[in-house]
């Protein structure tokens, strides 16, 4: 059979999911779904962010459409969705968070009252944590008309910040003039991760993606993204998390920030793995995000999630 594959139309999207269908078994064709977030060019937090992109695609999917729907990870609600299966995820890609300014510019280097655009909550706390100097602009569009808007003939920003992800899937990262560490900058959670669902309890779909699960990238984004649901934040929340696995142990950091920079709560928490199991690894995951939310929310994690919920 021929398995058809469905993505998002973006350029991005369209890199990412040609890439890994590419390793999937038996033939496949790739079959472009529009979503709410493609055609809606209101800010994210606005939409709602969660689920935006996700949608169309998993419609498509149970209406049998598709058989399989390739996500960023990102891009997931954190809640299960009836009848649908996460049949892989992929390996990660290098999850960092990327500054493109003018003239090779760096963060440190951008003169003061500089324009630096992103769309996302998260970003913007981090900037304005690290420069309150600057004017943090909420932008919007595909990755290169974000770059364009800093880096294009009629560019209107010093610097925009994008995931280094997407800019290596498009052969872009070349316009990167910095990359953020994640000490100062954890990125978003999942970031970095392609997720592969498929209809729950689809085996012949199941079979011909499962080459493509990374048992540490799974381990790593639920661990993430348990944070993410544990503090019923979302896309509209400046959350980050970041966890991976290495040299036996699953470590994470999360931190919550308020939206305008002034403070930050962070936690981090590691796990001794028994063996590389499957179920090793995912109760690692749980273990690490438990502690992780509970230490966030005694700290007081859940009024920032509340002012930026009410700020958006």
């Amino acid at each position: 059979m021929t398995l058809r594959v469905g993505t998002r139309g973006s350029a991005l999207a369209m890199a990412q999911t040609k890439a890994l269908a590419a390793r999937f078994a038996g033939d496949v064709e790739i079959v472009e779904i529009t979503t709410k977030g493609d055609v809606d060019r209101t800010s994210l937090s606005q939409l709602g962010g969660t689920g935006v992109f996700v949608s169309a695609l998993r419609d498509a999917l149970l209406e049998g459409r598709v058989d399989v729907a390739v996500h960023s990870m990102k891009d997931l609600p954190t809640a299960p969705a009836a009848g649908i299966e996460l049949a892989a995820v992929a390996k990660r890609e290098d999850p960092r968070d990327a500054l493109c300014a003018r003239d090779g510019l760096t963060l440190a280097g951008l003169p003061e009252g500089a324009k630096v655009g992103t769309g996302s909550p998260r970003r913007a706390a981090q900037l304005r944590l690290a420069r309150p100097d600057i004017e943090v602009v909420d932008i919007r569009g595909n990755v290169p008309t974000r770059l364009a808007r800093a880096q294009g003939d009629d560019a209107d920003l010093d610097a925009v910040v994008l995931a280094l992800a997407g800019l290596k899937r498009l052969g872009l990262d070349g316009s990167a003039t910095e990359l953020l560490d994640l000490v100062d900058f954890p990125t978003a959670p999942a970031q970095g991760a392609l997720a592969v669902e498929i209809r729950e309890g689809d085996g012949a779909s199941r079979a011909a993606v499962a080459k493509t699960d990374h048992g540490p990238t799974r381990a790593a984004a639920d661990a993430e993204r348990r944070v993410l649901a544990g503090l019923e934040a979302g896309c509209a929340a400046p959350v980050a998390a970041h966890a991976e696995v290495a040299d036996g142990m699953l470590f994470l950091t999360a931190i919550a920030y308020a939206t305008d920079g002034s403070r930050r709560l962070g936690a981090s928490h590691a796990f001794t793995l028994d063996s590389s199991s499957p179920a090793d690894l995912a109760e690692g995951a749980r273990d690490v995000a438990e502690r992780a939310v509970a230490e966030l929310l005694e700290a007081g994690a859940a009024d920032l999630v509340h002012e930026a919920r009410t700020e958006g």
